[in-house]
């Protein structure tokens, strides 16, 4: 099988690692310059120290080259490239040449799209309408995916044929892959859970205990519940890997991006500090504040997105966020249906 991984930042170089354990890979990256430094030392020092590419692994900055006779294509790219990447890649001739249909294009990116609001596979429906395509998310560091750990991820696609290519390509070695049809409760549950992570990043910064950590937590899961059914989720969607797995993950690991903004910001630095010596993206920066303007419209109350949003983008301390937080009127766990979009 050949796969086009297009992006090499820490999950793109993980998954074309693990990839290539199988199948025939070509990584590519838009920066010249890094790619001649993962040609020449097989290693991506800037994203992933430490990982070994194999020989095997063709890695180009040409995206015509990269794609060329692929049967699957993964886009690595923050959520903030997505579209260009995409109408890049509608594009490209190289991948109907001689009559052949475009293979399945999967992406790995996280959030809400700044300004439109949008979920990613509604970005990639606009810029390459009709395409077979499909999100693989879960709990998942690349540093372990990529040191041959164990871990199980889920690819959402309404297209059957997406989610078996996709199991194909991953589902070997240390690493499985479910399949899901309900491509919005996957999206969400990926997205909103770098929010809650920075929630609990200012919480455990502010030292406030293991259980406001899990009260967060549950909390929080209720929140992501409430906005995915809003929208037309599945609830049990929520309840497996895309969901409470990746919540658990990014929101107690010390390798989250996301959960470490929210221990600085506590610990007192800027959020334009944090962002710019973290070298990776942390995705639920952007995804917060679009989460908290579209929760808005839809009426969704949604608290800790709410206290988490004062923090980035209004200047509230979090110990005053936290305050707010806990002033809130005391209410029932559980009020009516699982979509109830009251909290």
């Amino acid at each position: 099988m050949k796969i086009a991984v297009l992006g090499a930042g820490a999950w793109g170089t993980a998954l074309a690692w693990h990839a290539a354990q199988l199948h025939s890979v070509r990584l590519w990256a838009r920066d010249a310059a890094l790619v001649q430094s993962l040609r020449s030392t097989r290693t991506n020092g800037r994203y992933l120290p430490g990982v070994l590419l194999p020989e095997s692994v063709d890695v180009t900055d040409s995206l015509a080259h990269a794609v060329a006779a692929a049967d699957l294509i993964v886009l690595a790219t923050p959520m903030a490239g997505l579209r260009s990447m995409t109408q890049a890649l509608a594009g490209q001739s190289v991948l109907t040449e001689g009559g052949r249909d475009a293979p399945p294009v999967i992406w790995l990116c996280k959030g809400l799209e700044a300004g439109s609001g949008l979920l990613p596979h509604q970005v990639v429906a606009q810029a390459w309408p009709g395409i077979g395509a499909g999100a693989l998310s879960g709990p998942s560091f690349a540093q372990e995916v990529a040191a041959g750990l164990p871990v199980a991820l889920t690819v959402a696609s309404s297209d059957d044929r997406v989610g078996h290519r996709c199991v194909e390509a991953f589902h070997h070695h240390a690493a499985r892959i479910y399949r899901s049809t309900d491509v919005v409760g996957v999206e969400v549950g990926g997205a909103l859970k770098n929010i809650m992570a920075i929630a609990t990043g200012l919480s455990d910064g502010m030292k406030l205990g293991l259980n406001a950590r899990a009260a967060l937590l549950t909390r929080g899961l209720a929140e992501i519940v409430r906005y995915g059914t809003a929208l037309g989720a599945r609830p049990e969607t929520f309840m497996g890997l895309a969901g409470v797995g990746d919540l658990v993950l990014t929101c107690t690991g010390d390798l989250s991006r996301n959960r470490t903004v929210g221990l600085r910001l506590a610990g007192g630095e800027s959020l334009g500090q944090i962002v710019a010596s973290l070298g990776h993206v942390a995705e639920g920066v952007a995804c917060c504040r679009a989460v908290r303007d579209s929760a808005r419209q839809l009426g969704v109350e949604m608290p800790i997105t709410d206290a988490v949003g004062s923090v980035l983008f209004d200047a509230v301390a979090p110990r005053e966020a936290l305050v707010a937080l806990l002033a809130r009127e005391p209410r029932d766990e559980y009020r009516g249906s699982p979509t109830d979009t009251q909290g």
